[in-house]
């Protein structure tokens, strides 16, 4: 430590220099947080439904999901950092999730594996939205940086809504 008395010392505020502004920071990054809670709703539902699946397509729902949750967990780093990139903070805790997700959670007992994918499917459109809303903010700011990145990640979240939206259908 340093031989400076505690109360005299100061924590330097986690500032990244950014060209974007206060304004920008502070949007940008409440939007990334906010879209992190969500993602991370949406990462452990995956995995909830992941470990409990059951019936007769186990095996290629079970790796589905396990890959959907590979792919959602992935984005959670870069959105914070970021939040971060742009001068701001992000998610601390577990109750700060909970405090921002807009995806909601599922602590049924048993879900059927066709409603399981359904409500997946609809967690994901609800999180393409998200995407393009978050997107708009950076739009407003020219955030071109992470606009592509939440471009890509777009393309991610249809692909997965398709994919469960397939596998939902019925053969009629």
């Amino acid at each position: 430590m340093t031989d400076i008395p505690a109360k005299t010392r100061q924590i330097a505020p986690l500032r990244t220099p950014t060209d974007l502004g206060a304004d920008a920071t502070r949007d940008i990054a409440a939007a990334l947080t906010t879209l992190l809670a969500d993602v991370f709703a949406l990462y452990l539902k995956t995995k909830n439904f992941h470990w409990h699946l059951s019936g007769p397509h186990f095996r290629d729902y079970h790796l589905m999901l396990d890959e959907q949750g590979d792919q959602i967990f992935a984005m959670t780093d870069d959105i914070a950092e970021r939040a971060r990139k742009v001068g701001g903070t992000t998610l601390r805790s577990i109750g700060h999730i909970a405090r921002l997700q807009r995806i909601a959670d599922n602590d049924a007992e048993y879900v059927t594996a066709q409603d399981m994918l359904a409500e997946l499917a609809q967690d994901n459109q609800q999180l393409t939205a998200a995407l393009r809303s978050t997107h708009a903010v950076c739009d407003e700011y020219n955030d071109v940086a992470t606009a592509s990145v939440l471009e890509n990640w777009i393309d991610e979240t249809e692909r997965r809504t398709w994919f469960l939206y397939e596998c939902t259908r019925s053969n009629h």
